[in-house]
Protein backbone atom coordinates (compact mmCIF):
# COMPACT_ATOMS: atom_id res chain seq x y z
CA UNK A 1 0.00 0.00 0.00
CA UNK A 2 1.38 3.37 -1.06
CA UNK A 3 1.04 5.90 1.74
CA UNK A 4 0.40 9.59 1.23
CA UNK A 5 0.32 12.72 3.32
CA UNK A 6 -1.19 16.17 2.82
CA UNK A 7 0.48 19.42 3.87
CA UNK A 8 -1.46 22.67 3.62
CA UNK A 9 0.71 25.77 3.74
CA UNK A 10 -0.27 29.26 4.82
CA UNK A 11 -0.15 31.31 7.99
CA UNK A 12 -3.76 32.34 7.42
CA UNK A 13 -4.74 28.66 7.63
CA UNK A 14 -2.60 28.06 10.70
CA UNK A 15 -4.24 30.99 12.53
CA UNK A 16 -7.76 29.95 11.55
CA UNK A 17 -8.37 33.06 9.46
CA UNK A 18 -9.64 31.02 6.51
CA UNK A 19 -11.20 27.56 6.36
CA UNK A 20 -9.11 24.75 4.89
CA UNK A 21 -11.19 22.99 2.21
CA UNK A 22 -8.19 21.70 0.29
CA UNK A 23 -7.31 18.90 2.71
CA UNK A 24 -10.76 17.37 2.35
CA UNK A 25 -10.65 17.66 -1.44
CA UNK A 26 -7.25 15.98 -1.68
CA UNK A 27 -8.12 13.32 0.89
CA UNK A 28 -11.24 12.24 -1.01
CA UNK A 29 -9.28 12.07 -4.27
CA UNK A 30 -6.56 9.95 -2.69
CA UNK A 31 -9.06 7.59 -1.10
CA UNK A 32 -11.01 7.12 -4.31
CA UNK A 33 -7.80 6.27 -6.15
CA UNK A 34 -6.54 3.70 -3.68
CA UNK A 35 -3.86 5.67 -1.82
CA UNK A 36 -3.65 5.26 1.93
CA UNK A 37 -3.72 8.67 3.63
CA UNK A 38 -1.41 8.47 6.61
CA UNK A 39 -1.54 12.00 8.02
CA UNK A 40 -2.46 15.62 7.31
CA UNK A 41 -0.78 18.76 8.63
CA UNK A 42 -0.74 22.55 8.31
CA UNK A 43 2.29 24.81 8.53
CA UNK A 44 2.79 28.56 8.21
CA UNK A 45 4.70 30.53 5.59
CA UNK A 46 8.18 29.78 6.91
CA UNK A 47 10.70 27.93 4.72
CA UNK A 48 12.47 26.19 7.61
CA UNK A 49 9.20 24.90 9.06
CA UNK A 50 8.00 23.83 5.64
CA UNK A 51 11.27 21.96 5.11
CA UNK A 52 10.88 20.23 8.48
CA UNK A 53 7.27 19.22 7.70
CA UNK A 54 8.24 17.90 4.27
CA UNK A 55 11.17 15.90 5.65
CA UNK A 56 9.02 14.44 8.41
CA UNK A 57 6.30 13.45 5.94
CA UNK A 58 8.72 11.70 3.60
CA UNK A 59 10.13 9.63 6.46
CA UNK A 60 6.69 8.04 6.85
CA UNK A 61 5.15 8.11 3.37
CA UNK A 62 5.95 7.85 -0.33
CA UNK A 63 3.79 10.74 -1.50
CA UNK A 64 3.35 14.26 -0.14
CA UNK A 65 0.85 16.66 -1.68
CA UNK A 66 1.46 20.23 -0.57
CA UNK A 67 -1.08 22.99 -1.20
CA UNK A 68 -0.37 26.71 -1.07
CA UNK A 69 2.57 29.08 -0.99
CA UNK A 70 3.30 29.17 -4.74
CA UNK A 71 2.40 32.81 -5.33
CA UNK A 72 4.74 35.66 -6.33
CA UNK A 73 5.18 37.39 -2.97
CA UNK A 74 8.05 37.09 -0.51
CA UNK A 75 5.96 35.05 1.92
CA UNK A 76 5.19 32.41 -0.75
CA UNK A 77 8.05 30.11 0.23
CA UNK A 78 6.84 26.58 -0.50
CA UNK A 79 9.38 26.12 -3.30
CA UNK A 80 12.23 27.13 -0.94
CA UNK A 81 11.03 24.81 1.81
CA UNK A 82 10.64 21.80 -0.50
CA UNK A 83 14.06 22.39 -2.09
CA UNK A 84 15.68 22.60 1.34
CA UNK A 85 14.02 19.39 2.50
CA UNK A 86 15.15 17.50 -0.61
CA UNK A 87 18.64 18.97 -0.65
CA UNK A 88 18.09 20.53 -4.06
CA UNK A 89 18.97 23.92 -5.48
CA UNK A 90 16.33 26.18 -7.01
CA UNK A 91 16.36 26.83 -10.74
CA UNK A 92 14.56 29.31 -12.97
CA UNK A 93 12.60 27.51 -15.68
CA UNK A 94 12.08 29.32 -18.97
CA UNK A 95 9.28 26.95 -19.96
CA UNK A 96 7.30 27.75 -16.81
CA UNK A 97 7.95 31.46 -17.28
CA UNK A 98 6.60 31.24 -20.84
CA UNK A 99 3.41 29.65 -19.47
CA UNK A 100 3.04 32.42 -16.89
CA UNK A 101 3.53 35.15 -19.51
CA UNK A 102 0.97 33.44 -21.75
CA UNK A 103 -1.57 33.31 -18.95
CA UNK A 104 -1.13 37.01 -18.18
CA UNK A 105 -1.50 37.86 -21.86
CA UNK A 106 -4.77 35.95 -21.91
CA UNK A 107 -5.96 38.28 -19.13
CA UNK A 108 -4.75 41.32 -21.07
CA UNK A 109 -2.00 42.01 -18.53
CA UNK A 110 1.76 41.81 -18.18
CA UNK A 111 3.48 39.90 -15.36
CA UNK A 112 5.56 41.90 -12.90
CA UNK A 113 9.12 41.07 -11.97
CA UNK A 114 8.09 39.22 -8.80
CA UNK A 115 6.03 36.79 -10.90
CA UNK A 116 9.35 35.33 -12.05
CA UNK A 117 9.51 33.67 -8.61
CA UNK A 118 6.67 31.42 -9.75
CA UNK A 119 8.88 30.00 -12.51
CA UNK A 120 11.50 28.96 -9.94
CA UNK A 121 11.29 25.35 -8.71
CA UNK A 122 13.56 22.72 -7.13
CA UNK A 123 16.10 21.59 -9.69
CA UNK A 124 14.95 18.72 -11.90
CA UNK A 125 11.28 19.09 -10.97
CA UNK A 126 8.44 18.30 -13.36
CA UNK A 127 6.51 21.48 -14.00
CA UNK A 128 2.70 21.41 -13.76
CA UNK A 129 1.12 23.91 -16.12
CA UNK A 130 -1.79 25.80 -14.59
CA UNK A 131 -4.37 26.67 -17.28
CA UNK A 132 -6.81 28.12 -14.74
CA UNK A 133 -4.42 30.39 -12.82
CA UNK A 134 -1.01 32.01 -12.92
CA UNK A 135 0.86 29.81 -10.41
CA UNK A 136 2.31 26.60 -11.89
CA UNK A 137 2.81 23.63 -9.64
CA UNK A 138 5.69 21.15 -9.63
CA UNK A 139 6.54 17.54 -8.89
CA UNK A 140 9.87 16.81 -7.22
CA UNK A 141 11.08 13.20 -7.07
CA UNK A 142 13.92 11.87 -4.95
CA UNK A 143 14.88 8.39 -3.75
CA UNK A 144 11.50 6.93 -4.66
CA UNK A 145 9.60 9.66 -2.79
CA UNK A 146 7.44 12.32 -4.43
CA UNK A 147 6.51 15.86 -3.39
CA UNK A 148 3.69 17.42 -5.41
CA UNK A 149 3.27 21.16 -4.83
CA UNK A 150 -0.01 22.76 -5.94
CA UNK A 151 -1.44 26.28 -5.70
CA UNK A 152 -3.73 26.85 -2.73
CA UNK A 153 -6.64 28.43 -4.64
CA UNK A 154 -9.28 25.64 -4.35
CA UNK A 155 -10.58 25.90 -7.93
CA UNK A 156 -7.03 25.74 -9.32
CA UNK A 157 -6.05 22.90 -7.02
CA UNK A 158 -9.13 20.89 -7.97
CA UNK A 159 -8.40 21.26 -11.69
CA UNK A 160 -4.73 20.31 -11.38
CA UNK A 161 -5.54 17.43 -9.06
CA UNK A 162 -7.97 15.89 -11.53
CA UNK A 163 -6.14 16.60 -14.79
CA UNK A 164 -2.47 16.40 -13.81
CA UNK A 165 -1.77 14.91 -10.39
CA UNK A 166 -4.01 11.85 -10.34
CA UNK A 167 -3.02 10.72 -13.86
CA UNK A 168 0.63 11.10 -12.84
CA UNK A 169 0.14 9.09 -9.65
CA UNK A 170 -1.78 6.33 -11.42
CA UNK A 171 1.07 5.95 -13.91
CA UNK A 172 4.07 6.57 -11.66
CA UNK A 173 2.88 4.85 -8.49
CA UNK A 174 0.14 2.57 -9.68
CA UNK A 175 -1.62 0.70 -6.89
CA UNK A 176 -4.05 -2.21 -7.23
CA UNK A 177 -5.89 -1.21 -4.08
CA UNK A 178 -9.39 0.22 -4.05
CA UNK A 179 -10.48 2.08 -0.91
CA UNK A 180 -14.20 2.64 -0.32
CA UNK A 181 -16.09 4.07 2.64
CA UNK A 182 -19.64 4.15 3.86
CA UNK A 183 -21.34 5.90 6.76
CA UNK A 184 -24.08 4.19 8.74
CA UNK A 185 -26.00 6.89 10.57
CA UNK A 186 -27.66 6.55 13.98
CA UNK A 187 -29.55 8.85 16.34
CA UNK A 188 -31.07 8.75 19.79
CA UNK A 189 -28.22 6.89 21.41
CA UNK A 190 -24.79 7.74 22.74
CA UNK A 191 -21.35 6.90 21.48
CA UNK A 192 -20.62 4.71 24.51
CA UNK A 193 -23.85 2.71 23.99
CA UNK A 194 -22.83 1.98 20.41
CA UNK A 195 -19.25 1.21 21.39
CA UNK A 196 -20.39 -1.51 23.78
CA UNK A 197 -22.25 -3.25 20.97
CA UNK A 198 -19.70 -3.03 18.17
CA UNK A 199 -16.32 -3.10 19.94
CA UNK A 200 -15.30 -6.25 18.09
CA UNK A 201 -15.93 -4.52 14.76
CA UNK A 202 -13.92 -1.47 15.83
CA UNK A 203 -10.90 -3.70 16.45
CA UNK A 204 -10.86 -4.97 12.86
CA UNK A 205 -8.06 -3.87 10.55
CA UNK A 206 -9.86 -4.34 7.23
CA UNK A 207 -12.53 -3.18 6.97
CA UNK A 208 -12.01 -0.58 9.68
CA UNK A 209 -14.94 0.68 11.73
CA UNK A 210 -14.96 3.96 13.65
CA UNK A 211 -17.40 6.31 15.38
CA UNK A 212 -17.93 10.02 14.77
CA UNK A 213 -20.20 11.70 17.31
CA UNK A 214 -22.38 14.75 16.63
CA UNK A 215 -25.00 16.32 18.93
CA UNK A 216 -27.69 13.66 19.27
CA UNK A 217 -26.33 11.59 16.39
CA UNK A 218 -23.44 9.19 15.81
CA UNK A 219 -22.04 8.11 12.45
CA UNK A 220 -20.39 4.73 12.06
CA UNK A 221 -17.75 4.90 9.35
CA UNK A 222 -16.76 1.71 7.52
CA UNK A 223 -13.68 1.74 5.28
CA UNK A 224 -12.65 -1.23 3.15
CA UNK A 225 -9.49 -1.85 1.11
CA UNK A 226 -9.55 -4.47 -1.63
CA UNK A 227 -8.14 -5.36 -5.02
CA UNK A 228 -11.39 -4.53 -6.82
CA UNK A 229 -14.36 -2.26 -6.28
CA UNK A 230 -16.70 -5.26 -6.10
CA UNK A 231 -14.63 -6.87 -3.34
CA UNK A 232 -14.56 -3.61 -1.38
CA UNK A 233 -18.34 -3.27 -1.73
CA UNK A 234 -18.83 -6.83 -0.50
CA UNK A 235 -16.81 -6.05 2.62
CA UNK A 236 -18.86 -2.90 3.27
CA UNK A 237 -22.15 -4.74 2.76
CA UNK A 238 -21.10 -7.46 5.20
CA UNK A 239 -20.32 -5.00 8.02
CA UNK A 240 -23.43 -2.94 7.28
CA UNK A 241 -25.60 -6.08 7.53
CA UNK A 242 -24.05 -6.87 10.92
CA UNK A 243 -24.73 -3.32 12.13
CA UNK A 244 -28.33 -3.54 10.98
CA UNK A 245 -28.74 -6.80 12.89
CA UNK A 246 -27.24 -5.42 16.12
CA UNK A 247 -28.59 -1.87 16.12
CA UNK A 248 -31.97 -2.23 14.41
CA UNK A 249 -34.02 0.94 14.19
CA UNK A 250 -31.30 3.03 15.83
CA UNK A 251 -30.02 3.32 12.25
CA UNK A 252 -31.86 5.99 10.25
CA UNK A 253 -29.82 6.02 7.03
CA UNK A 254 -26.48 5.76 5.28
CA UNK A 255 -23.97 8.11 3.67
CA UNK A 256 -25.63 11.45 2.78
CA UNK A 257 -29.07 10.61 4.21
CA UNK A 258 -29.97 12.99 7.03
CA UNK A 259 -32.09 12.60 10.12
CA UNK A 260 -34.19 15.54 8.91
CA UNK A 261 -34.95 13.65 5.70
CA UNK A 262 -35.78 10.44 7.57
CA UNK A 263 -38.13 12.18 10.02
CA UNK A 264 -39.94 14.21 7.38
CA UNK A 265 -40.27 11.12 5.18
CA UNK A 266 -42.15 9.52 8.05
CA UNK A 267 -44.43 12.56 8.31
CA UNK A 268 -45.06 12.27 4.57
CA UNK A 269 -45.83 8.54 4.79
CA UNK A 270 -48.33 9.28 7.55
CA UNK A 271 -50.10 11.78 5.31
CA UNK A 272 -49.53 14.67 7.74
CA UNK A 273 -48.85 18.38 7.36
CA UNK A 274 -46.46 19.62 10.04
CA UNK A 275 -46.27 22.94 11.87
CA UNK A 276 -43.67 23.84 14.50
CA UNK A 277 -43.51 25.99 17.60
CA UNK A 278 -40.18 26.59 19.30
CA UNK A 279 -38.66 28.62 22.10
CA UNK A 280 -35.03 29.08 23.06
CA UNK A 281 -33.82 27.84 19.66
CA UNK A 282 -33.74 31.00 17.50
CA UNK A 283 -35.84 29.17 14.92
CA UNK A 284 -33.34 26.36 14.36
CA UNK A 285 -36.02 23.64 14.21
CA UNK A 286 -37.98 25.34 11.42
CA UNK A 287 -34.73 26.02 9.60
CA UNK A 288 -33.76 22.35 9.82
CA UNK A 289 -36.97 21.17 8.10
CA UNK A 290 -37.64 24.16 5.85
CA UNK A 291 -36.55 22.35 2.69
CA UNK A 292 -39.38 19.84 3.05
CA UNK A 293 -42.05 22.27 1.93
CA UNK A 294 -44.45 19.59 0.73
CA UNK A 295 -45.13 18.55 4.34
CA UNK A 296 -43.79 21.44 6.46
CA UNK A 297 -46.30 24.29 6.37
CA UNK A 298 -44.53 26.75 8.67
CA UNK A 299 -43.98 27.57 12.30
CA UNK A 300 -43.64 30.16 15.00
CA UNK A 301 -40.69 31.15 17.17
CA UNK A 302 -41.49 32.21 20.73
CA UNK A 303 -39.20 34.50 22.67
CA UNK A 304 -40.24 33.54 26.18
CA UNK A 305 -40.01 30.40 28.27
CA UNK A 306 -43.05 28.19 28.25
CA UNK A 307 -44.58 25.31 30.23
CA UNK A 308 -45.69 21.95 28.89
CA UNK A 309 -49.35 22.98 28.94
CA UNK A 310 -48.60 26.30 27.29
CA UNK A 311 -46.61 24.56 24.58
CA UNK A 312 -49.60 22.32 23.86
CA UNK A 313 -51.89 25.35 23.61
CA UNK A 314 -49.50 27.20 21.33
CA UNK A 315 -49.20 24.17 19.08
CA UNK A 316 -52.98 23.88 18.76
CA UNK A 317 -53.23 27.58 17.90
CA UNK A 318 -50.49 27.49 15.25
CA UNK A 319 -51.83 24.27 13.76
CA UNK A 320 -55.21 25.89 13.37
CA UNK A 321 -53.81 29.02 11.77
CA UNK A 322 -51.70 27.01 9.30
CA UNK A 323 -54.18 24.17 8.72
CA UNK A 324 -51.61 21.63 9.90
CA UNK A 325 -52.65 18.13 10.89
CA UNK A 326 -49.57 17.67 13.12
CA UNK A 327 -47.45 19.88 15.31
CA UNK A 328 -43.99 19.60 16.83
CA UNK A 329 -43.06 21.90 19.69
CA UNK A 330 -39.52 22.29 21.02
CA UNK A 331 -38.34 24.27 24.05
CA UNK A 332 -34.71 24.64 25.15
CA UNK A 333 -34.16 26.43 28.45
CA UNK A 334 -31.01 26.90 30.53
CA UNK A 335 -31.13 26.82 34.33
CA UNK A 336 -28.65 26.53 37.19
CA UNK A 337 -28.32 22.77 36.73
CA UNK A 338 -27.89 22.73 32.95
CA UNK A 339 -30.24 22.77 29.99
CA UNK A 340 -33.78 21.37 30.01
CA UNK A 341 -35.35 20.20 26.77
CA UNK A 342 -39.06 19.75 26.11
CA UNK A 343 -40.51 18.26 22.92
CA UNK A 344 -44.26 17.99 22.32
CA UNK A 345 -45.93 16.30 19.34
CA UNK A 346 -49.60 16.43 18.33
CA UNK A 347 -51.33 14.49 15.55
CA UNK A 348 -54.62 12.63 14.88
CA UNK A 349 -52.74 9.41 15.59
CA UNK A 350 -51.85 10.46 19.13
CA UNK A 351 -49.89 12.96 21.17
CA UNK A 352 -46.65 12.50 23.07
CA UNK A 353 -44.01 14.52 24.84
CA UNK A 354 -40.37 14.15 25.83
CA UNK A 355 -38.50 15.88 28.63
CA UNK A 356 -34.74 15.55 28.90
CA UNK A 357 -31.83 17.19 30.67
CA UNK A 358 -28.81 18.05 28.55
CA UNK A 359 -25.44 17.98 30.29
CA UNK A 360 -23.13 18.73 27.39
CA UNK A 361 -21.66 21.97 26.10
CA UNK A 362 -24.35 24.66 26.03
CA UNK A 363 -23.73 25.67 22.38
CA UNK A 364 -24.66 22.11 21.34
CA UNK A 365 -27.94 22.03 23.26
CA UNK A 366 -30.16 23.20 20.43
CA UNK A 367 -28.69 20.79 17.90
CA UNK A 368 -29.01 17.95 20.42
CA UNK A 369 -32.63 18.92 21.10
CA UNK A 370 -33.49 18.95 17.39
CA UNK A 371 -31.91 15.52 16.99
CA UNK A 372 -33.90 14.22 19.96
CA UNK A 373 -37.19 15.57 18.61
CA UNK A 374 -36.68 14.42 15.01
CA UNK A 375 -35.54 10.97 16.07
CA UNK A 376 -38.70 10.64 18.17
CA UNK A 377 -40.78 11.67 15.15
CA UNK A 378 -39.01 9.15 12.95
CA UNK A 379 -39.60 6.25 15.34
CA UNK A 380 -43.02 7.14 16.77
CA UNK A 381 -45.05 8.44 13.86
CA UNK A 382 -46.77 5.57 12.10
CA UNK A 383 -47.13 5.47 8.33
CA UNK A 384 -50.56 4.99 6.79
Amino acid sequence: MTRAEILTIGTELLLGEIVDTNTRMIAIALRENGFDLFRTATVGDNPERIALAVSDALEQSEILIAAGGLGPTVDDVTREGVAQALGLALEFRADLWAQIVERFEAFGREPTENNRRQATVPKGSIGIENPVGTAPGFIAEKSGKVVIALPGVPAELEHLLEHEVLPYLRTRLATPTVIKSRKVRTAGTGESWLDERIQDLERMTNPTVGLAAHPGRVDIRITAKAATEFEADEMLWGIEATLQQRLGDRIYGTDDETLEFAAMAQIRKAGLRLATVEAGTDGALAEAVAEFGDVFVGGEVLREQITVDEMGQELERVRGELDASAGLGLHVAANEEGVEILAVFQSPGGDWRLERSFGGAAPNATRWAISLALEAVRRRVEAK
